[in-house]
């Protein structure tokens, strides 16, 4: 099994008169087709470390590789491609445009990555949304949509441009129970079915004991769960 990301002291201090330590000293590898949960309680540094990874932001110390590249030389265009290749994210809130249809939404990573063809972008989005069981609502505006369905939209979207990892940050935390068991059972298809790379951060602990493993935080530090 391949190592797809590898951190090694991993660390992120946000500079103030106190300054703030909001990971520290992280060493972590995840491997092709893990599903893999952070939890931790409020506070703990899991979002912080999702960012962190996701090359959302930039760590105060230590390394960080995805797919066996040092992120740490690269210039800030070379992270954007990075991230367009690599990563999907699938947010607590869904973050969708609101001025763009649900297709065009699930474009928007295509466009900015300039691998594939108009008419390619568009049959792309298309089977992803049907996949996701949203073939009657290709044309609609997020805010025409349920809150499941917007959260499926947004799984389509990270899974635009087919990167091997995907990072979820609460995916379920805004969704009532029937939709939150909708998504998590996207996201284990993913690594079962499509071998994809899945780490969620979730506070539920029922979510997170049906994963491959858990990386549990507390003050910002890997801890025994």
């Amino acid at each position: 099994m391949s190592t797809l990301i590898e951190a090694e002291n991993l660390t992120r201090i946000l500079p103030a008169i106190v300054p703030v330590t909001l990971v520290k000293d992280v060493s972590l590898s995840v491997g092709e087709k893990e599903f893999v949960a952070v939890t931790g309680p409020s506070g703990s540094g899991k979002s912080s470390l999702l960012y962190l990874l996701g090359l959302l932001d930039q760590p105060t110390s230590g390394t960080l590789k995805i797919g066996g590249r040092d992120t740490g030389p690269m210039d800030e265009e070379v992270r954007a491609r990075t991230r367009l290749a690599m990563l999907g994210f699938v947010f607590q809130f869904h973050f969708l445009l609101p001025e763009f249809t649900v297709r065009e939404n699930v474009e928007i990573p295509m466009r900015k990555l300039g691998r594939l063809s108009r008419s390619q972008m568009r049959a792309r989005a298309t089977e992803l949304l049907e996949s996701l069981g949203l073939a009657g609502h290709l044309d609609k505006r997020p805010d025409q949509l349920s809150g499941g369905q917007r959260q499926r939209v947004a799984v389509a979207r990270s899974l635009a441009n087919d990167p091997p990892i995907v990072l979820a940050d609460e995916p379920t935390g805004s969704l009532d129970t029937k939709s939150s068991e909708q998504v998590f059972h996207i996201l284990e298809t993913l690594v079962r079915e499509r071998n994809k790379t899945v780490i969620a951060v979730t506070h539920d602990m029922d979510m997170a004991a049906r994963m491959d493993r858990r990386i549990h935080l507390v003050d910002g530090r890997v801890a025994e769960p």
